[in-house]
Formats: C-alpha cells, sequence, structure tokens
C-alpha cells in the first residue's frame, strides 16, 4: 500500500490565466480544470517567468532567473538536422552537452527531491529545459521515465514524425512532416487551407501524451510517483484536428479564435483525463495535482483589423513595452486572456508574468480555497520536499507554501519579494503589492502600486523615490549586481561555430 502522496504536475505552455472559466473566461467553461479549482486551492499572486526557457529551469532548480551564472539554455530548432540528414542524433547531444553551463554534481533538481524519496519519477511532453535537451540531461534532472520532445521549436508543430522515448527515437507513424506540421501563425485564407489539409497529419501530440500518462499511471498506481506533463497547450500556432464541440456553434468567436478555444479544451481534456483515471484506480484521494502555466498570455489568434499582436493597437500605435502596452480592449483579444491586466508574453508586465495556479489534494487542502499568497514557479521544489517530509538543498531561492496549502498559515514562511527577468530587464514585487521595474535600455525605474493599479497604468517612482530607491536595490542584490543579469539573454548559450 503506498502511503506516500502521488504527485503530478500539469504545465501549460503560454497559459494566461484569463483562458480559464475558474479566472473569469466567459466565451467556454473549462469543467476539467475549474473541478481542480473547485475541489483544491486557486492561487491569485502566483508568478512564472516572462517565457518558457527560463521558467522551466527556474522551477526545475527552485533558482530564480535573475542570478549570474546559474543555468543556460541553447537555442531550439538543432533537432530539425535530423530530418534534414545535416546532423546524427549522437553529434546534437555532444553539441548540446558542451555548450553552456552543464549540471555539477552538487546540483539538485526538481525530481530528485522525490526521487531520493523512493518515487518513481516521470516527464511526458515537452522539453523540460531550455530550447533543446537530450535524454542523459533529463535523466540528470531525475526524471527515471521520460518521453517526448527534445527541441522546443518543433513543439511549434503538433504533429511530429518523431518523439523520444528514454532518449530513443520513436517514429509516430502517419506523421510525415519535417516541420511536425508547423501552421502560419496568422489566419488568412491560405492557412485556412493549410489548418484543414490533414495530410501527413495523422496523430495529434497530445493524444499521444493522453495515451502514455495513462499507461505510466496504470504502472505506477501501486507506489508513489511523481509524474511531470508539460504540454504543448495552447502554445500556437493554432493547430487543432477540430472544433470543440462547446465553441462550434458560438456567435461570438471567429474560426480562429474557436480553433484556439479548442487548443484549451483540448488541455482540459487532460486533465479530465488524469481525473477519470486516478478514479479509476482507486488513487485520487492520495493523489496531488499542480496545474499551472509558465508565463503569461500570448494572443495567438491574431487577424487583421480584430486581433493585433504584442507590437501594436488596433488603432496602429506602436507598443515598447516601456511607456505603452498591450491591453485586451486595445489590441482586441476578445478572451482577455490577460484577465485584464497590461503586457503579454515576454514582458515584465503582471500579464506577461502573473499565471494561474491550482492544487488539489483531497481531504488535505480545503475545497474551493482561494488563497493572496503570492508564490513564484521557484517555490515549487521546496514545497515538494516540505510534502515528501525532506530538507530542501540549500542554496535554493524558493520558499515552501505547504502551510498556505493546508491551511497552516502561522507555519507559513513570509517572504519579501518574487523577482524575475524579462527581455527588457527584471522586475521585483513585494509581498504588500509593490512592483519595481527596471529597463535597461533607457535605465531607469518605474514604480506600481499593484494593490490599486491592477493595470500598471501609474508610475510612482516620482511620487515615492525613497520606497523606489530602496526596492531597485533590493532588484540590484537579486541580479547578483548587475541588471542585465535579468533578461535572458544573459542565459543564451550560443553554438559554437562551425564551418
Amino acid at each position: 500500500m503506498n502511503n506516500k502522496p502521488n504527485i503530478i504536475l500539469i504545465f501549460a505552455d503560454d497559459l494566461g490565466r484569463g483562458m480559464l472559466s475558474c479566472y473569469g473566461q466567459r466565451h467556454f467553461d473549462t469543467p476539467n480544470i475549474d473541478r481542480l479549482a473547485n475541489e483544491g486551492m486557486r492561487f491569485n499572486h502566483a508568478y512564472g517567468c516572462a517565457f518558457c526557457a527560463p521558467s522551466r529551469a527556474s522551477m526545475l532548480t527552485g533558482i530564480h532567473d535573475c542570478h549570474q551564472g546559474t543555468w543556460t539554455y541553447t537555442k531550439g530548432g538543432i533537432y530539425n538536422n535530423i530530418s534534414s540528414g545535416e546532423m546524427e542524433y549522437s553529434e546534437i547531444t555532444e553539441l548540446i552537452h558542451t555548450t553552456g553551463l552543464q549540471a555539477t554534481s552538487d546540483d539538485v533538481f526538481l525530481a530528485q527531491i522525490p526521487e531520493e524519496a523512493g518515487y518513481t519519477t516521470a516527464q511526458i511532453g515537452k522539453l523540460e529545459w531550455g530550447f533543446a535537451t537530450t535524454g542523459d540531461r533529463i535523466r540528470r534532472h531525475g526524471w527515471q521515465y521520460h518521453y517526448g520532445y527534445y527541441d522546443h521549436q518543433r513543439c511549434h508543430g503538433f504533429y511530429p514524425p518523431f518523439l523520444f522515448d528514454n532518449g530513443d527515437i520513436t517514429e509516430i507513424q502517419g506523421n510525415t512532416h519535417a516541420d511536425c506540421g508547423k501552421h502560419q501563425n496568422t489566419e488568412s485564407e491560405e492557412n485556412l487551407q493549410h489548418r484543414r489539409n490533414r495530410e501527413g497529419k495523422a496523430v495529434y501530440s497530445q493524444d499521444i501524451f493522453n495515451e502514455k500518462i495513462i499507461q505510466f499511471l496504470r504502472n505506477n498506481k501501486d507506489k508513489p510517483f511523481f509524474l511531470y506533463h508539460p504540454s504543448q497547450l495552447p502554445h500556437g500556432p493554432i493547430s487543432i484536428p477540430k472544433i470543440h464541440p462547446a465553441v462550434k456553434q458560438s456567435s461570438e468567436l471567429t474560426t480562429y479564435e474557436k480553433e484556439y478555444a479548442s487548443m484549451i479544451l483540448k488541455l482540459d481534456e487532460t486533465v479530465g483525463i488524469i481525473l477519470d483515471e486516478l478514479e479509476f484506480l482507486g488513487i485520487d484521494d492520495n493523489t496531488m495535482i499542480i496545474f499551472c502555466s509558465d508565463n503569461g498570455h500570448e494572443v495567438y489568434a491574431k487577424q487583421e483589423g480584430r486581433t493585433t499582436g504584442r507590437n501594436k493597437s488596433l488603432n496602429n500605435e506602436q507598443f515598447d513595452d516601456i511607456t505603452t502596452k498591450f491591453y485586451s480592449e486595445t489590441g482586441g483579444d476578445v478572451f482577455n486572456g490577460n484577465d485584464g491586466m497590461g503586457g503579454l508574453k515576454f514582458s515584465s508586465w503582471e500579464g506577461g508574468t502573473r499565471i494561474p495556479y491550482i492544487v488539489r489534494y483531497p481531504g488535505r487542502i480545503a475545497e474551493n480555497a482561494t488563497s493572496n499568497q503570492m508564490i513564484a514557479n521557484y517555490d515549487l521544489l521546496p514545497t515538494l520536499a516540505d510534502l515528501i517530509g525532506v530538507n530542501s538543498p540549500d542554496g535554493k531561492d524558493g520558499v515552501s507554501f505547504l502551510p498556505t496549502l493546508l491551511e497552516q498559515s502561522e507555519h507559513q514562511q513570509s517572504r519579501e519579494w518574487v523577482v524575475y527577468a524579462s527581455r527588457l530587464g527584471p522586475a521585483l514585487v513585494t509581498s504588500d503589492g509593490w512592483k519595481c521595474r527596471y529597463i535597461n535600455r533607457s535605465k531607469n525605474f518605474q514604480l506600481y502600486n499593484l494593490n490599486e493599479d491592477y493595470r500598471e497604468e501609474n508610475d510612482l517612482s516620482s511620487d515615492y523615490p525613497d520606497l523606489a530607491e530602496r526596492l531597485s536595490g533590493w532588484l540590484l542584490n537579486a541580479c547578483d549586481g548587475d541588471y542585465q543579469h535579468g533578461t535572458p539573454q544573459a542565459h543564451l548559450a550560443e553554438y559554437p561555430k562551425t564551418n
């Protein structure tokens, strides 16, 4: 009999919290994710990173992404060389293993915490590190079984001709596109026809992952396990086998928007499959499910005259993400995916970094609970260590929020701030709602009171210069003395040039 709690981490990709009905989405319901919230705890102040590579690395290491020299990531696309015949699999592996910082013997990663406590660990889905990884690296991070993509760029298509099973290439019959069936990123008649053309698109990746997840749960139902499912959904370009019945008849959404909504609903179906399987196996009451996203919202249903991207409004106003930024109403996002906040993915605005975060553990976490406790994705490592009763490794930035989950606030360790990087520079948010942004390009600070200014419209740095100076000092210290460390470029390791 397994007395240790099983743990399942479902990690959505580019899922703004406003896309979920439990956070306010009005065009469709996400019943299975809502069930997690209704039967567990929903967080209102959870932070990821500005985009996926640093978010995954900070979560897996328990270390925020504004430090100097803690980890690096490499560019995606290198695995396309297998399809083109330009590189062998072994050559790609060697190149990744000799580019950038490599794990040392002292480094401890998220999956190693439960693994060393006797858990079976598995990662099924999108790659868990940077934009390119290897089977050896995934195993080094503590995953005993792993299945899925090793290259982020290939995740932009949903019909992979091959995936990796514990490091071995496995072909997917009927998927013939070298680029995994990638679509264009804006709506057009040409794109519509491309999406509808099913030739060489036999098996949708999420369906493959669902089968692997069910298989893993059945094989490990009698022993403690930690299952990590990083999904591609709903990262674009938009791709879905068919429009979901829940939005098919909607008069408020275009065909392109219905397809995007169907990607979120496809992810919601995966949550339902997992919940049903846990009940079928009789292990539901002994399983904690964590559902979150890597970063904030991104707009994929871009259509001329209806919805813009991050760079300009419907009135052609340019967004510089310094003094002007995307809002749902000015950019035409019918879904309001950033939940009324300013900004999108890649930015340090709240819409780019504040994420949905839901935790369900029947009998241990109260039902229909909400929390205003500020948490960051790098808090998960110490939280899992706390859950299974082992010490969290030294040198981590995270704070366990298990006491909050169990409504034992008297034992919750306080924290003053969370920090994260972005393309323009780092930002720091305090537990009492103040936010300090630094803009590397212009070398200036911005200060916002999020409690009174949810949309970040009023820069108060000149009104509260002493506070701005104090928080900028905290931010500089978090960045190890250089604000440039608070950018993704600081962690990018370029592949060496070859002749």
